[in-house]
């Protein structure tokens, strides 16, 4: 048990030096700057992940589990359909400029035209996105709290192409578009396609980065 989960512990240990290989040297890294990132030699990086490429796909499963399944599980004790739909277009955009989980999937978003591995990771993610606004608009629909301007899939498609829009604006650090003024927004389209008001609080604390800051354009 002891030799499985120190085992556990190494791969882990890589998947976060392939993160901060990729975010300095983007998405064609090459093994031996995993290796420095993570402080072994290329064998050790070798002996767990045969391939390359299985190293950095996990590396990117990690950062996207932050946009679908920690998202999925924030809202497990939220009844309001309101609350669920203004709390989930939060934790969709980045905590400010320096995201490195938000980074980490734009370069992604570039190679996907060379690859169509991660042309599939961020296909799924959507997907995935899509439906789980679905299920908050339905269940507003269904309770009486939302009168939907339309059918869910493409509202809720609009809101997570808001959500990617505004989140590279901000990564591109646009001067007067931060995580409260795309936050709201969204919630102006939202306000039209569900005929709620969905108020605007105070922010909730920012989501944790599953990646490394680093400095950067």
């Amino acid at each position: 048990m002891g030799t499985r989960a120190a085992g556990e512990e190494r791969r882990a240990k890589l998947v976060e030096a392939a993160r901060k290989a990729m975010l300095e040297h983007g998405t064609k890294v090459r093994l031996n700057q995993v290796a420095k990132a993570a402080g072994v030699t290329s064998s050790a990086v070798l002996y767990h992940y045969p391939d390359l490429q299985d190293l950095l796909l996990d590396a990117n499963r990690a950062g996207m589990e932050r946009f679908y399944d920690a998202r999925m599980r924030e809202l497990q004790d939220i009844a309001d359909p309101a609350e669920r739909l203004v709390r989930t277009i939060r934790s969709g955009l980045p905590v400010d400029s320096n995201d490195a989980d938000v980074r980490l999937l734009c370069e992604l978003g570039g190679a996907s035209a060379r690859s169509t591995v991660y042309g599939a990771l961020l296909t799924a993610l959507y997907d995935r996105q899509v439906a789980m606004y679905q299920v908050i608009l339905e269940s507003g629909a269904t309770h009486g709290v939302f009168t939907l301007s339309g059918p869910t899939l493409p509202i809720a498609r609009n809101l997570v192409a808001l959500e990617d829009a505004y989140g590279y604006r901000m990564m591109a650090r646009h001067p007067t578009i931060d995580r409260a003024a795309a936050t709201e927004l969204i919630l102006d389209y939202a306000r039209l396609a569900t005929g709620h008001p969905l108020p605007t609080g105070p922010q909730p604390t920012d989501p944790p980065s599953t990646a490394p800051d680093t400095a950067g354009p």
